[in-house]
């Protein structure tokens, strides 16, 4: 079957691998579409971040070069010995845990944070970026009749609910998110479900369009165009923002949320950085700002799914583009390093 591996970076190949064997207690998956995620950009570009290099990864046993993708959808074709809660023929996404057997995940845990966490497609046992995977059954999560494309996109809104949930923010809030990238576009999508205001600071003109047209955002501010600090306190009285979210790993992006923010105000780390940032923390110790880190989801999938079926979150407006396993780098990688003014969120079909 194709599969699409990471080698190095910015080294990834299109290849032909063995198809994974079914086990006891798994689940067979036949890949619809995998969206392309920040944190791959940051792998093809920066990596290793998550990929193991050098040496196996202490869970899953593997090492690069490794296939990737960790936001798809499919379509269960086979069910492993003791697995009797999906039938074949179910549409399906994966929560893309690689994590310890013994961990317990039962409702309420933050297994997010175990030891040796890491990601199906980024820290082995597959990826979405491939024609079928295997997983365990505790990752899979039936989506009903949610259209395939759309459910790819269930798992980067999931990591805006978990960042919302960390937040503790709620309806009636007006949240600064910096970043209209494809998880400040679903976590804003996430927020305004939740009744909260919304203000996006974007300088993309085609990610602005975004967060106006599909309504995620009450309000976008262009960095370029002047202050967002001063532009936000305007819009709320004085105060400025009772919550922020990066979602960009840029510098001055974090600088200016923690400007945007009211005192004693949460700001919520979303993305993932390559770099070391170099942040005005003055600024935190002045406002008495509360920052705080989230990473992925735990228990978060079900809530999400839920907020999709019940047509609170609409995902159809965030597709952008959709590319086959074959144009993956030059169409998918090199668009969205490149060009990602152009695009939002690309899909691939394995």
């Amino acid at each position: 079957m194709r599969a699409a591996r990471w080698h190095g970076r910015e080294d990834i190949r299109v290849e032909d691998i063995p198809e994974p064997p079914l086990q006891p207690g798994h689940v067979a998956i036949d890949v619809a579409w995998c969206g392309i995620c920040g944190s791959d950009l940051h792998e093809y570009l920066e990596g290793p971040i998550f990929i193991p290099s050098g040496a196996p990864h202490p869970v899953s046993g593997e090492q690069a070069p490794l296939t990737m993708g960790h936001e798809f959808s499919g379509t269960v074709t086979a069910l492993g010995d003791g697995v009797t809660d999906l039938a074949v023929g179910d549409s399906v996404v994966v929560e893309p845990y690689v994590i310890a057997d013994d961990v317990d995940t039962t409702p309420g845990q933050s297994y997010q944070l175990s030891a040796n966490m890491n990601f199906i497609g980024l820290g082995g046992r597959g990826g979405g970026l491939s024609e079928k995977v295997v997983v365990a059954r505790r990752w899979v999560h039936p989506v009903g009749d949610i259209p395939l494309d759309q459910a790819a996109l269930i798992e980067p809104l999931a990591v805006g609910y978990h960042a919302y949930r960390r937040s503790g923010a709620g309806a009636g809030d007006v949240a600064l998110i910096g970043g209209a990238g494809p998880i400040g576009l679903l976590l804003a999508a996430v927020l305004r479900a939740e009744g909260l205001t919304v203000v996006m600071t974007e300088v993309s003109a085609a990610r602005k369009a975004k967060a106006l047209e599909t309504g995620v955002a009450d309000h976008v501010l262009d960095p370029t165009e002047g202050s967002v600090a001063d532009r936000v306190r305007e819009l709320t009285d004085g105060r400025g923002a009772d919550v922020g979210f990066e979602c960009s790993s840029v510098d001055a992006v974090l600088d200016t949320l923690l400007d945007g923010v009211k005192p004693t105000a949460v700001v919520v780390n979303v993305s993932i950085w390559g770099h070391k940032p170099a942040v005005d923390l003055q600024k935190l110790v002045l406002k008495e700002i509360d920052l705080r880190g989230t990473i992925a989801y735990a228990g978060d999938h079900p809530a999400t799914i839920e907020l999709v079926r019940s047509g609170k979150v609409d995902l159809a407006p965030f597709i952008t583009a959709r590319i086959d396993l074959g144009d993956l780098v030059e169409q998918g990688f090199e668009t969205l390093v490149h060009r990602n003014d152009t695009q939002v969120k690309i899909l691939v079909h394995p």
